[in-house]
C-alpha cells in the first residue's frame, strides 16, 4: 500500500449555485520517501491535489488516503511551504523555525521546558541550509531566498513525514531558485520525508522528482506520469545534460498538448 493514495478523487467546488469540477478521477499513489512533482495548465488543479491529501478540503468522490487512514479532516504531521514564506516579522529566524514547536502536540507541551533541546534542533537545520549566522535576525533583514530557507526550516522542525510545497520557489529570480534546488534536495537525502511539489517549472520538477505527474486542463486529470531516472544527487550541471533535457521537453510537449485541445 502506498503511503498516499487517491482513488478516482474529484473535487467540485460550489458557489451559491455555480458548480465548478475543478479535479476529476485523480487515482496515482506516492510511496513512502518518494518526492513527486505534479505539472499542468494554470488552473488544473494542482493545488486542489495538495488541499484534498491534507484534509484541507474534502473530495466530492472517491477517497485519499494517509497512512492507510481514509483523509476525513486536516491531518497532522504534515509540514507545508508556499510560495510566499509568510514568516511573522516581529519574530527572529529561529523562533520563526520554532514556531511549529510552541504550538503542535507533543511538542507543546515540553515547550517551555525543553526550549535548549528544540534550538539546537531549528540550530541544526539552519547550519543545513547556510542561515545559522542569521539566527537571530528579523524577516525584513533576510533577502527572499534566506526568507524561504527559513520557511523550509520551519516546515521541517517538526520531522513531519510528508512535506507540501505549493510553488515554493515561485517568487525568487532564477539564481535564487535554482540554488534552492539544490537546499531542498539536499534536505530530502538527509531527511527522506514524502515530498509533493506543486509547480509550474519543469526544470524545477525534474531536478527534485522521482517521478512527475502531469495535468490536463481543467477539469484536472493525470494524463501522464514520467518516472524521473536521473542518478541523484543532481547538480545544475545535470540540468543542461541531453537527457534531462529531454524530459523537459516532453513534459513540455504534453502540456502544450493540453493547451491546444
Amino acid at each position: 500500500m502506498a503511503f498516499v493514495e487517491l482513488n478516482g478523487a474529484s473535487l467540485t467546488y460550489r458557489l451559491g449555485k455555480d458548480t465548478t469540477l475543478a479535479l476529476a478521477d485523480a487515482t496515482f499513489g506516492i510511496e513512502k520517501g518518494e518526492f513527486i512533482a505534479v505539472v499542468g495548465p494554470s488552473g488544473c488543479g494542482k493545488s486542489t491535489i495538495m488541499k484534498l491529501v491534507t484534509g484541507l478540503m474534502p473530495a466530492s468522490s472517491g477517497e485519499v488516503r494517509v497512512a492507510g487512514a481514509k483523509v476525513t479532516a486536516p491531518i497532522k504531521g504534515v509540514g507545508m511551504a508556499f510560495q510566499n514564506p509568510t514568516l511573522m516579522p516581529w519574530r527572529t529566524t529561529l523562533d520563526n523555525v520554532l514556531l511549529p514547536m510552541e504550538v503542535v502536540e507533543p511538542h507543546k507541551r515540553r515547550f517551555r521546558k525543553h526550549r535548549a533541546e528544540y534550538v539546537e534542533q531549528a540550530m541544526a537545520l539552519l547550519r543545513t541550509v547556510g542561515l545559522a549566522d542569521f539566527a537571530l535576525k528579523y524577516p525584513w533583514q533576510l533577502s527572499g531566498g534566506m526568507q524561504q530557507r527559513s520557511n523550509l526550516c520551519r516546515a521541517l522542525i517538526h520531522q513531519p513525514e510528508l512535506l507540501m510545497l505549493d510553488e515554493p520557489f515561485g517568487a525568487l529570480d532564477a539564481f535564487t531558485r535554482e540554488e534552492l534546488w539544490g537546499v531542498m534536495q539536499a534536505l530530502w537525502l538527509e531527511k527522506r520525508f514524502t515530498g509533493v511539489l506543486v509547480t509550474h517549472d519543469l526544470r524545477e520538477a525534474v531536478y527534485l522528482a522521482d517521478t512527475v505527474y502531469v495535468m490536463s486542463r481543467r477539469p484536472g486529470r493525470i494524463v501522464m506520469t514520467k518516472h524521473i531516472d536521473i542518478p541523484r544527487p543532481r547538480t545544475l550541471a545535470t540540468t543542461f545534460e541531453p537527457h534531462f533535457v529531454d524530459i523537459v521537453h516532453e513534459l513540455r510537449d504534453r502540456i502544450h498538448q493540453e493547451h491546444g485541445a
